[in-house]
């Protein structure tokens, strides 16, 4: 039998070990932390509960007028309806630590019924391999013993943890890297968050709709600089018009602790309060220390492990998945070369990672997601595009809800009309673009998307209307 032993238990780890035992193989998965990694317990599956928390609240506040709630100005008689006024802080995050226990122990348990053994502890390369081409992985436990595995292939799926500034270094208490802000049992009254990428968007986002006053430090322009620039531009707008002091241009050098506050330096010199800093400024691949490069796997400058497409190192028999390939930072591109990784190794039917068709969203509210080529593709002239956005404004649904930021932007080929791109802005953007996901997946045209019915009304007719208007421009070749 193939023996298979995977090193992280993260998406790009457990889809792995499922398709695996699928396939027939042994498999052991090597995790010290849980399986479910960064993504279950400490990222995507707890910021998105905390988001889900803090929408209800934006959702209230910006919407109960003009759809004609009524709500009490002060403490109202038991039988009346009550305004939201704020947020346990301690209640929620209580709630995002148990639902990430929870899924992780479900996918535990998911694993362990498809066949795979799970190993608690830390596995590194021994960095030989055998004539036989197998490999040896040492399995360090929590108290010191070790283990050895031999295995015919080997994935490594180790994920990252959070970059650290050496001058605003995270004490969990006042100035927090985005694992520990679970901690937290009171709402932080004055927020600063530093970085404006996915991870500082959604937090700055979260805790001002939960009541923090909140400073969004950017070192770039704009808020967002790696998505649409337009979708930027909204949420950017809603930001500030909700009140967040965004700082663009604005590199933070130090954040250190003066009493119960913390003060952030920034590289011109300005000096910025509040009572809690995040600190959101990327990621680092946990590569160190296990015996990669011994075994001839390559890394980047950045320490990220380099993998083709079909998630194969540069070294025999080694395999690499998720975040520590620096290949798209979300869960399903990590499942995705985890499961290709294994179909590769044990003969079954596989189809390399093509990221041009791989959905993404940024967890803001509007959410923004994206799947195919983009602006900045169609701006720098590596694809001939042509591009409709439609404001939700126009959107009769968007009307009766009270929305009134956002848009969708589809992307398509001049002539064949064949979509290869878009973007969305809006509430649940996240679900709304899988259906341009499906056109751009299965080289769907314009004409095909706007001949479709779509409900009446609905958020989704945006799509088909965009589709109409990017079929008609497309049949006039002087538009």
């Amino acid at each position: 039998m193939t023996r298979i032993v995977i090193i992280g238990g993260g998406p790009g780890g457990y889809e792995a070990a499922l398709a695996g035992a699928q396939l027939g193989a042994e498999v052991t998965v090597v995790d010290c932390d849980g399986l479910g990694g960064a993504s279950v317990l400490t990222d995507c599956v707890p910021s998105k509960t905390l988001i889900a928390t803090a929408e209800v609240m934006t959702t209230f506040d910006s919407s109960y007028e003009e759809l004609g709630i009524i709500v009490a100005d002060d403490t109202p008689h038991i039988e009346q309806a009550a305004r939201v006024v704020g947020v346990d802080l301690g209640k929620v995050n209580r709630r995002v630590k148990r639902l990430a226990l929870a899924q992780s122990h479900d996918i535990t348990a998911s694993v362990t019924r498809a066949g795979a053994r799970v190993v608690r502890g830390r596995g590194r390369l021994d960095g030989t391999q055998a004539a036989d081409g197998s490999r040896q992985v040492v399995v360090t436990a929590a108290d010191g013993s070790e283990e050895v595995l031999v295995a015919d292939a080997v994935l490594i799926a180790t994920g990252g943890h959070p970059r650290e500034i050496p001058d605003a270094l995270p004490d969990g208490e006042r100035i927090l890297n985005w694992t520990q802000v679970y901690d937290l049992d009171e709402l932080p009254e004055e927020l600063i968050v530093v970085g404006s990428g996915v991870t500082g968007a959604e937090f700055a986002g979260a805790y001002q709709a939960l009541g923090s006053r909140v400073t969004l430090v950017s070192s770039r322009d704009r808020v967002l600089p790696g998505e649409d620039p337009d979708a930027a531009a909204v949420l950017e707008d809603v930001f500030r018009r909700r009140g967040m002091n965004v700082m663009a241009r604005s590199r933070a050098q130090s954040a250190k602790r003066v009493g119960d506050r913390v003060e952030v330096t920034l590289a011109d010199g300005r000096v910025i309060s509040g009572t809690h800093c995040l600190m959101a400024v990327g990621a680092i691949p946990n590569t160190a220390g296990m015996g990669l490069e011994e075994a001839g796997v390559r890394l980047k400058d950045s320490g990220h492990i380099w993998t083709d497409k079909v998630s194969r190192t540069s070294a025999p028999g080694i395999y690499a998945a998720g975040d520590v390939t620096g290949i798209f930072a979300l869960a399903s591109v990590a499942a995705m070369q985890g499961r290709i990784a294994m179909y590769h190794f044990l003969g079954g039917a596989v189809t390399p990672l093509n990221l041009r068709t791989v959905s993404a969203n940024v967890f803001t509210d509007p959410e923004i997601a994206t799947v195919g080529y983009t602006q900045a593709d169609v701006d720098a002239g590596r694809i001939d595009a042509k591009a409709v956005k439609l404001p939700l404004l126009r959107n009769p649904r968007a009307k009766m809800q009270g929305i009134r930021d956002g848009f969708v932007k589809i992307f398509c080929r001049p002539g064949t009309g064949i979509v290869v791109g878009g973007c969305v802005v809006a509430p649940r953007a996240s679900e709304l673009i899988h259906p341009i996901s499906l056109a751009v997946d299965n080289n769907l045209t314009v004409e095909q998307i706007a001949n479709a019915f779509t409900v009446y009304p609905s958020l989704s007719g945006s799509i088909a209307e965009v589709a109409r208007q990017l079929q008609s421009r497309n049949t006039d070749p002087e538009i």
